[in-house]
């Protein structure tokens, strides 16, 4: 049935079969490819092309009629399927009706199809409304509006934003024309409700209850609700996002709503969705998230962990997930910024494009962060956030020799000050002020504060890397290995990994072990985003381990990039005890860089 007469498409080995899809066009594959691009960027053509997709099977569900009865495993995954498919179907028929004309009748057939797969999705309903109110059917949007309340009173759900939506499209288009074909959507239509851009706007995230996968898992509050609830719990003390609380999520899971729906019935950015699986040895978790309009899978992960005991399971597999979940939303949310027109920007936009410019660490995106930075606290003071970014540019500048020091410690710590009083339970603020007062010299202080920003949030990574950093120079090297070990393991793509290398590197060095910091500050130098400190770090740590030829050639290449430089300058830069002091004067004429 499959086989062509050239070409074997079913492939048999041993108890495994399979297709080969080479040159045959598949439809659920064509719609992945394209939401897994950016579906922002498609062309009209392309979203009706994928639109059409949807509509060529009966009622647009994957695999209608497919179902295989007493099949547990096969049944879970289908409805899964099912639910992103519906999902993905949902997110091209939004992204086509803001691409064409907003009143106009095929962008009204697209709304009415966008609503029977989301009939919670307030936004769908908004868009709806303005266009009736667009093209003057008053009566029509009234009638909309009283069914809407009453489906959604009926599921417990708000519709209070809905009547305020179309009381606002009222009021916006009650002196317009009728005019059925327009250039363009109108703002109201292209943007979620509630005032996505008002200033105190943040990224939203619901968590939904983990499915237990395991043998014999019938009954809800065991591991799997556990860590729905510690990761909601933990993501909520980061205070970068809005965290859908957990009652919410476990009332959604017991009407059977999936992942996709819950997303865009709660209106939120991204959803996080997983299951556990326990066996007799160890817990693994797969975890998955996605964002919301565009049902684009951001990132998916497994993690497995000794079922030893169940506390230090979650500590083990949360904090994990709890660090990449955070840290992938930020860098969606940076490459997102980095693509809007800079005038456009809310507060935090503004804060995501000033970290996309400040990872880059040279002089000159420093200066960018900094302007963003300062866009971002002028359009929410209360955002603690940019302040400590502020902060950070300001240490930079000190820490590289960028400005004059003196000036930009000051600045550091008036920044990082106005961070902890705009909120004074955000890691982040405390993170900054503990930087600051380092650079001030005040290095108790400066540790008081890191470790109130991981008591405060025990997945801070970037927390426990700066308490390393404080600690590998003139502190406890073991503490500083530990901490340093610590925020690899929670975030090991961060965008200061040159650091929480370096810092490891430095340890090792302090405790005679000179081989094993050499290995480090090798792995340190190989990141692309390393700065000319982390060179002499690694300069002088191979000198120490012996290897002088290989610590010349790095002497030689931190001269060409800072001509003049030497590791007094390190010295200058950093705040070493005085045996590490010693060592590093020691080694510094032998390669080229005393």
């Amino acid at each position: 049935m499959l086989d062509d007469a050239d070409h074997q498409r079913v492939k048999a080995d041993a108890d495994t079969i399979g297709i080969d899809l080479a040159g045959v066009d598949v439809d659920v594959l064509e719609v992945r490819a394209a939401l897994q691009s950016d579906i922002a960027q498609l062309d009209i053509g392309r979203l009706r092309a994928l639109a059409t997709r949807f509509g060529e099977t009966a009622d647009g569900e994957f695999l209608r009629g497919l179902e295989i009865g007493r099949s547990a495993a096969f049944s879970a995954w289908l409805v899964a399927q099912r639910r992103y498919f519906r999902a993905a179907h949902a997110a091209v028929l939004e992204h086509l009706v803001r691409a064409l004309a907003p009143a106009s009748d095929e962008a009204l057939a697209c709304m009415g199809q966008w609503l029977q797969l989301a009939p919670f999705d307030r936004q769908a309903h908004a868009v709806l409304l303005d266009a009736l109110a667009m093209r003057g059917d008053l009566r029509a949007g009234d009638e909309h509006l009283a069914a809407t309340a009453r489906s959604f009173e009926a599921e417990g759900q708000d519709w209070a934003p809905i009547g305020r939506a179309w009381r606002e499209a009222k009021t916006r288009h009650a002196t317009a024309p009728l005019v059925l074909e327009v250039a363009a959507a109108p703002a109201a239509v292209l943007e979620p409700l509630a005032g996505a851009l008002a200033p105190g706007r943040r990224a939203s995230l619901a968590v939904m209850p983990f499915v237990d996968r395991s043998r014999g898992a019938t009954l809800r509050g065991g591991l799997a609700d556990g860590f729905a609830f510690d990761v909601i719990t933990r993501l909520a003390k980061l205070r970068s996002m809005f965290v859908i609380a957990p009652g919410t999520m476990f009332a959604l899971e017991q009407r059977q709503v999936g992942a996709e729906e819950a997303g865009r019935t709660l209106g939120v950015d991204y959803v996080v969705s997983g299951e556990l699986r326990r066996d007799d040895a160890r817990v693994h978790a797969t975890v998955q998230l996605a964002e919301t309009r565009t049902a684009r899978i951001v990132w998916t992960d497994e993690f497995s962990s000794p079922a030893d005991d169940t506390l230090a399971v979650l500590d083990r597999i949360g904090d994990r997930i709890v660090a990449t979940v955070a840290n992938q939303v930020e860098q969606a949310e940076r490459n997102r910024a980095i693509l809007k027109p800079p005038d456009s920007l809310d507060a935090w936009e503004a804060h995501h494009r000033g970290l996309w410019h400040m990872y880059r660490f040279d002089r000159e995106n420093n200066e960018q962060a900094r302007r963003f930075f300062q866009n971002a606290v002028q359009l929410d003071p209360g955002f603690a956030r940019p302040y400590a970014g502020l902060s950070f540019t300001h240490f930079q500048s000190a820490f590289l020799g960028w400005g004059e020091r003196a000036r930009e410690v000051e600045l550091a710590y008036r920044s990082a000050s106005q961070g902890l009083m705009a909120d004074d339970r955000d890691p982040s603020a405390h993170w900054a002020l503990g930087r600051a007062q380092w650079l001030r010299g005040q290095l108790d202080d400066s540790v008081a504060e890191l470790e109130s920003a991981v008591e405060l949030s025990p997945n801070y990574a970037v927390g426990h890397y700066t308490l390393a950093f404080v600690h590998s120079q003139s502190g406890d090297p073991q503490v500083a290995i530990r901490e340093s070990d610590h925020s690899r393991e929670l975030s090991p793509y961060d965008p200061l990994l040159f650091g929480m290398l370096a810092t490891r590197a430095m340890s090792l060095s302090r405790l005679g072990r000179h081989n094993e910091a050499a290995l480090w500050a090798v792995k340190a130098m190989a990141r692309p985003n390393a700065h000319v400190h982390i060179l002499g770090i690694g300069a002088y740590v191979l000198a120490l381990a012996g290897r002088e030829d290989e610590a010349r050639a790095v002497g030689a290449s931190i001269l060409q990039r800072v001509p003049g430089y030497q590791l007094a300058d390190l010295l200058r830069a950093f705040r070493y005890a005085d045996d590490a002091a010693a060592q590093i004067l020691a080694v510094a004429g032998r390669i080229g860089l005393g």
